[in-house]
């Protein structure tokens, strides 16, 4: 800064500049010393910050990867080597994906992702990060590749078992808890925010209450997330499992992935939900938040509908032997609780496209033995059993966020459409919330929970991950049938200051970086 800038800063500092006009006379003060070519100007938009009620017509400037300007501006004072003209569009943050999946490292471009919007995710869910000593080198090397988006990382709880040794136990050596806390310190001080887990998958399954509560004090050491795949998330079972996630909750800020109450019906029944979640948070001094994808299909591997004896470290083949009338029986109760084999349908490949229920007419097999020859690891599903009406429910909450829970690869339309789906079907057509609050879920609330601290909002010295776009014009086209269509209708994703998508096009060039939690939210 010069002397004449410092000098223009601190008169007006003293004289108590507030009003726009000070504001942006002080703006072309710094152009006039020479500063005054920027990168991008998008002109003539009206833009949703992420945080305020309403759009405003603004300008924004953008230098390098930072918004450097928002408000009005005098076009014959501004250099720009390029401009975007916004006229009818808004422009708002680039959507937080708060749960995602995919491998930045295979496959780095994330097209799913930019298509709909999303212009960071977040990775290392459902307890399985990968599986590396040195988290910090990990993230290195995907900055080397470049991804798509850009990726907050968290460190996997059922990854700290394997690398520490614990494993499938239930009761972890001294030992081996404190190699779990010294991995977990380690990606806490690479930039991981925070810790996931996945309490109904193994190794996670096997986690008592002494060792969560143990890694929760280290994530609130360190200012960070517990972001958890609850125990169970069936009707019966979900309060007793956002219970246990809420005792870690003394400790740190922790966040239910994914929120549904499997098997529940009804409004009613999502109040209740809620209700605990806002009386842990009244009570707490940390955060209490949840996200949701907008679909009524879960999506995982079929191991889930597996009792736990028949899965690692169990040998399958030796309980399908020696067990094989108990595991035929456990197949068929759970799957018909989960409304029967119709409402399964595989996802991976040889099965993908078909339900339980056309597998097992094609085969000529009772659907449980299909699934016993498939084996616990063996496929991948969707599996309809949620409500909607209790689904969009937990959705409106303002505390709850948006995510996919998808990936590039996966066999449901979650990954390409949600965030599309949420503008196209809960503003445009459902008009469950407004169009800024579905911006905030999408933006700023996420940013806020995950401890982003430099993007979700569009201000002056925030990074430039923006969006310009139509409402009106935003398509969801994936679906069950086409799971992997790209969503349509975000003309211009700007990541870190650069066009990934121009003027609807994908452009070959990638402009995402991994994120590090800073040691303050």
């Amino acid at each position: 800064m010069s002397l004449r800038m410092l000098f223009c800063a601190i008169v007006c500092l003293v004289a108590g500049c507030s009003s726009p006009e000070d504001r942006l006379e002080e703006f072309y003060l710094v152009l006039e010393e020479g500063d005054g070519a920027f990168d991008l100007w998008i002109r003539n938009g009206t833009v949703y910050n992420g945080v305020d009620t309403a759009g405003i017509p603004a300008d924004v400037l953008i230098r390098a990867d930072s918004i450097a300007y928002l408000g009005e501006v005098d076009s014959s004072r501004i250099i720009a080597r390029r401009s975007i003209d916004a006229s009818g569009k808004i422009v708002t943050p680039g959507f937080i994906d708060a749960h995602a999946h995919g491998d930045p490292l295979s496959a780095p471009e994330f097209r799913n992702f930019l298509a709909m919007g999303v212009t960071t995710i977040c990775l290392g869910q459902d307890g399985s990060s990968p599986s590396e000593t040195d988290l910090g080198r990990w993230m290195e090397r995907v900055d080397s590749v470049q991804p798509g988006v850009n990726i907050a990382m968290f460190a996997g709880h059922g990854t700290l078992r394997r690398l520490s040794g614990a494993g499938y136990k239930e009761n972890p050596t001294e030992e081996e808890l404190e190699k779990m806390q010294q991995l977990l310190r380690q990606a806490l001080e690479a930039g991981a925010y925070g810790m996931s887990t996945g309490l109904e998958y193994t190794p996670g399954v096997y986690a008592g209450e002494e060792e969560l509560l143990s890694l929760a004090q280290i994530v609130g050491e360190a200012n960070g997330l517990i972001m958890s795949h609850v125990r169970n998330e069936d009707d019966e079972a979900i309060e007793a499992s956002l219970r246990e996630l809420l005792r870690q909750g003394r400790y740190c800020s922790v966040h239910a992935s994914h929120l549904k109450v499997v098997y529940g019906k009804g409004e009613a029944r999502a109040e209740d939900i809620l209700s605990l979640l806002d009386s842990a948070r009244q009570a707490s001094d940390y955060l209490v938040t949840a996200d949701v994808y907008p679909y009524n299909a879960s999506y995982t591997g079929i191991g889930i509908v597996f009792p736990d004896w028949a899965k690692a470290p169990n040998d399958y083949a030796t309980v399908r032997r020696e067990r094989r009338a108990e595991l035929l029986a456990h197949l068929k109760a759970r799957v018909m609780k989960r409304n029967g084999p119709e409402a399964t349908l595989f996802g991976t490949s040889p099965f993908a496209g078909k339900t339980l229920q056309q597998l097992s007419e094609e085969r000529g097999q009772p659907f449980e033995e299909v699934l016993m020859d498939i084996g616990p690891g063996g496929a991948s599903g969707a599996y309809f059993v949620m409500d909607q009406s209790l689904q969009a429910r937990l959705l409106a909450d303002p505390h709850v966020m948006v995510s996919s829970d998808g990936s590039p690869t996966m066999h449901h339309p979650r990954g390409y459409g949600s965030f599309a789906k949420i503008i196209e079907q809960y503003v445009n057509h459902h008009e469950l919330f407004s169009l800024h609050e579905a911006i905030r879920k999408m933006s700023s609330l996420t940013a806020n929970t995950i401890g982003i601290t430099d993007r979700g909002v569009i201000e002056a010295g925030k990074k430039g991950d923006l969006l310009i776009f139509d409402p009106g014009a935003v398509r969801a086209r994936a679906d069950f049938t086409e799971p992997q269509q790209l969503a349509q209708g975000f003309d211009y994703v700007i990541v870190n200051g650069k066009t990934a998508i121009d003027n609807g096009a994908f452009r070959e060039e990638r402009f995402g970086k991994v994120l590090r939690r800073t040691s303050e939210k």
